[in-house]
């Protein structure tokens, strides 16, 4: 790859994508958050929308945390309790599983909203857009999954988590870590920015603000007047 491709795709584009999903968000939230929902088509195909949405949810939590933890926990945070080699694989093994979990309920949404004729009329570009985008970064992130078996050093990881943490710390350089990398992490890596800087302007807003308040919000019942339905009769 081209010195300066490799440099904007992977020392410059990281602070483009976050800046964006931030400062996007918020303003987001400020001038339109009556927009900060994901919109509802349950009563239709409500089955399938279930398997499909628990599936993909549980599946891309667990894959969010693992990568926000194996990536930005620095090494000599771990190396005394586990190798880098032992952590690699247990990436491996846990990410794989999630993925596919992640993968089946994806499948299952995705087919819900393309090939029900009542849901796609209620869909949106961005609503179709999003998905298509997800269901190709979870084939990359299985795809990587030989390359790391194949890399049983743990160095391609180490690379990885260095330019993740160098993001953050400001580090100069850090595209020199992924440069020379396997395409399906260059692609994973590229994609998974694409997703940052859409962010702010599709329905995975939502992620944001998940109905913790709920578990501990007091209990409302609906009474229906006997008057005002005798009068209505």
């Amino acid at each position: 790859m081209d010195l300066w491709v490799n440099t904007f795709l992977f020392g410059i584009l990281p602070y483009i994508a976050l800046a964006v999903m931030v400062v996007g968000s918020i303003i987001r939230y400020d001038r339109e958050p009556y927009t900060w929902r994901t919109g509802s088509s349950q009563l239709l195909r409500r089955r399938q929308l279930m398997w499909g949405s628990v599936l993909f949810h549980v599946g891309i939590l667990f894959l969010f945390m693992g990568h926000f933890v194996g990536l930005l926990t620095p090494h000599s945070v771990y190396q005394h309790f586990i190798s880098a080699e032992a952590k690699q694989m247990v990436a491996i093994v846990a990410g794989s599983i999630a993925g596919l979990i992640c993968f089946v309920g994806l499948v299952l949404l995705m087919h819900r909203r393309f090939f029900d004729a009542r849901i796609r009329q209620t869909s949106t570009f961005s609503d179709n857009a999003i998905l298509i985008i997800l269901f190709v970064q979870l084939l990359l992130g299985l795809l990587t999954v030989p390359f790391s078996l194949a890399h049983s050093d743990a160095e391609v990881m180490l690379r990885l988590s260095a330019w993740a943490q160098g993001i953050f710390t400001f580090k100069p350089g850090i595209a020199n870590y992924v440069a020379g990398l396997d395409w399906p992490y260059q692609a994973h890596l590229v994609m998974g920015m694409l997703i940052f800087l859409l962010f702010p302007f599709t329905r995975l807003v939502h992620m944001l603000s998940a109905p913790i308040r709920y578990v501990w919000r007091p209990g409302y019942q609906v009474v229906r007047s006997r008057k005002l339905g005798a009068q209505n009769g």
